[in-house]
């Protein structure tokens, strides 16, 4: 069983920068791979970015690749998403998300376990 507890969203204006972190608990953190989904009301979960077990290994959706960086710290047990240049169709809630099997995901089903999400919110 893993728990994940997101931080780190907020409200900033069109340009500026915002840095989430998932925590999670247990010792199995560097055992997953993590990604970074988001989810704006009336839409479905999209993907956004995601990261192997070393962290060697990247993949983020086409909207974000350049603005964002996802990267993780097993020693620390968390995950972090630097978000910058964001813009206002960047607005949604942000989850993270352990995958046990594979080494990098994009979809959601990929998912054994979620964090509650934290909110982003960003005004033009």
């Amino acid at each position: 069983q893993v728990q994940l507890v997101e931080s780190g969203g907020g409200l900033v204006q069109a340009g500026g920068s915002l840095r989430l972190s998932c925590a999670a608990s247990g010792r199995t953190f560097s055992t997953y791979a993590m990604g970074w989904f988001r989810q704006a009301p009336g839409q479905e979960r999209q993907f956004v970015a995601s990261i192997s077990r070393s962290g060697t290994n990247t993949l983020y959706a086409e909207s974000v690749k350049g603005r964002f960086t996802i990267s993780r710290d097993n020693t620390k047990n968390t995950m972090y998403l630097q978000m910058n240049s964001l813009n206002p169709e960047d607005t949604a809630r942000y989850y993270c998300a352990a995958a046990a099997r594979g080494f990098t995901f994009t979809a959601a089903t990929a998912a054994n376990y979620w964090g509650q999400g934290t909110q982003v919110t960003v005004s033009s």
